[in-house]
């Protein structure tokens, strides 16, 4: 929601706190009319962005094991190296750094990432995703961003990949400081959602989130299924290619950022 200037030149990364939702939907699903959401004045015009992001870890899975993920992306404003933290309440911190020229992992995002671990890392998975961005403006300047996301994602493992839609709304600078206004918010979008068929993802926002790399690592993981899954496809020790993939749909949902939504897994 609030961040620090941009990196600078030094090293010193962007911090941002996210609080946001998100939620599953259609692939035919009309949004909703944002400007009916109350304290919201104004809706901007659809920015389209193309994101490409790789998220990385070490081969037993070091990162995952402190919470944290790791990635590099490309394309939107905030391009670059973003490393995230374990859910804090009812959202993460972010760290950011300006993307690389050649490909290579700026020295200040290794020296960051020391305090986990220095070992080689490696890509565990790919996501591209075809975002529609609106700025949701009020009386105090923008109070969200909502994105309406279609994803494609691969598994750097398998070779596997799914796609799906997705929307997010995470808050902004002009957003209501007060945990009651920022709930009073989220239900009004809640409603909104709902009204438009969408399925919530996380019913909890202050339960811990596994981090990306976590589930990228090793996506069946300690899952647990609403309905079509049974206890070989949640196993770690069934190979891949026995277990449900809608186990792997789930992971790929979201790289394990939240909880799963009716029709998914979800972790228990």
């Amino acid at each position: 929601m609030a961040s620090d200037p941009a990196a600078d030149a030094a090293g010193d990364p962007q911090r941002t706190f996210e609080i946001e939702r998100k939620y599953d939907a259609d692939a035919d699903t009309a949004l909703p009319d944002w400007s009916r959401i109350p304290g919201v004045t104004a809706v901007s015009a659809g920015e389209p962005r193309e994101l490409d992001a790789r998220y990385f870890d070490t081969a037993d899975r070091t990162l995952a094991g402190h919470g944290i993920a790791l990635r590099r992306r490309t394309g939107g404003p905030d391009a670059g190296w973003h490393i995230k933290g374990p859910r804090q309440g009812d959202g993460r911190l972010e760290l950011g750094w300006p993307l690389d020229e050649d490909g290579r992992m700026p020295d200040a995002v290794a020296q960051t990432l020391a305090q986990w671990t220095s070992e080689e890392l490696h890509p565990i998975a790919r996501i591209e995703n075809s975002r529609v961005a609106y700025r949701l403006r009020g009386a105090d300047g923008v109070i969200a961003e909502f994105v309406d996301d279609h994803v494609r994602a691969t598994d750097l493992r398998t070779g596997i990949r799914r796609e799906w839609r997705e929307w997010e709304m995470e808050l902004g600078a002009g957003a209501p400081a007060g945990e009651a206004g920022r709930e009073a918010f989220f239900a009004a979008v809640e409603q909104a959602v709902l009204a438009a068929g969408v399925v919530r993802r996380h019913p909890d926002p202050s339960s811990p989130a596994p981090s990306a790399a976590d589930t990228a690592a090793s996506p069946h993981a300690h899952l647990t299924c609403t309905s079509t899954c049974t206890p070989t496809c949640t196993s770690v020790e069934t190979p891949p290619e026995r277990r449900n993939p809608l186990c792997l749909a789930r992971f790929l949902r979201g790289l394990g950022e939240e909880r799963g939504s009716r029709r998914l897994c979800v972790r228990g």
